[in-house]
């Protein structure tokens, strides 16, 4: 079974009120991974009072009563964040992405003189998606001067047809426009939870794009300059 799928396991089998130290004995996977996975599922006093009463599981019930409590809390604050989020962000127009996406340029672009063009790197896949609407629907880039490089580690080789996959599906790119992966041959001994849903670094360049790169260095010296000047 995949890390994917023991994830999905574990989550189903603590939603129906089965223990951390039951689901971590049943999969061959430590409580602490398993934590990790569940960790934001909310039990109810019903499913507690289930637990309590399995023999095989030492459980002091009012400390994990009031773990799950606390736990609701914040969930619930979360909740009210991505809503407040909402009301306040609204509708982003044309102006909005310009601006984040100068930001994000400022972060992670390519602003050194070594560097030929437009480069936006990062592993956050919304995150390249933002800039590569930004290219299309602000600059009005065409879309078949975006290509792509997905720089990823060794032990990712097996899968990264599915890795690309992603990537070409997410940026809705032709696969002529996909560079060959670089793979990092940095040994990793330890074994990530998230291994199956990991799709590396991507590289967002377009062709020929010394200029744009010099106009992304002229917004942010002039979002800089107006901000910092008041």
């Amino acid at each position: 079974m995949s890390k994917h799928n023991e994830r999905l396991k574990a989550r189903s089998m603590r939603t129906e009120g089965t223990s951390i130290v039951v689901i971590a004995r049943k999969l061959g996977i430590s409580k602490s991974t398993i934590s990790s996975w569940c960790r934001d599922i909310v039990l109810t006093e019903e499913q507690f009072e289930k637990l309590r009463k399995n023999s095989g599981v030492s459980l002091k019930t009012g400390q994990r009563m009031g773990a799950e409590a606390n736990k609701r809390k914040r969930l619930d604050a979360i909740r009210d964040a991505n809503i407040w989020g909402k009301e306040l962000i609204k509708k982003i127009s044309k102006q909005e992405l310009l601006l984040i996406a100068t930001t994000l340029y400022w972060c992670e672009g390519s602003k050194s003189e070594h560097t030929t063009g437009f480069v936006f790197v990062n592993s956050d896949p919304e995150m390249i998606l933002v800039m590569k609407l930004f290219l299309v629907d602000v600059l009005n880039i065409p879309i078949q001067e975006i290509v792509c490089s997905v720089q990823i580690n060794r032990m990712h080789e097996k899968r990264i047809n599915t890795v690309l996959n992603f990537w070409k599906k997410l940026l809705d790119l032709d696969e002529s426009q996909f560079r060959k992966p670089y793979y990092v041959n940095t040994v990793v001994k330890k074994i990530y939870d998230n291994y199956d849903t990991y799709y590396g670094i991507c590289r967002l360049v377009v062709k020929k794009s010394m200029n744009l790169k010099y106009r992304m260095l002229g917004l942010i010296k002039a979002m800089k300059s107006d901000i910092l000047s008041g």
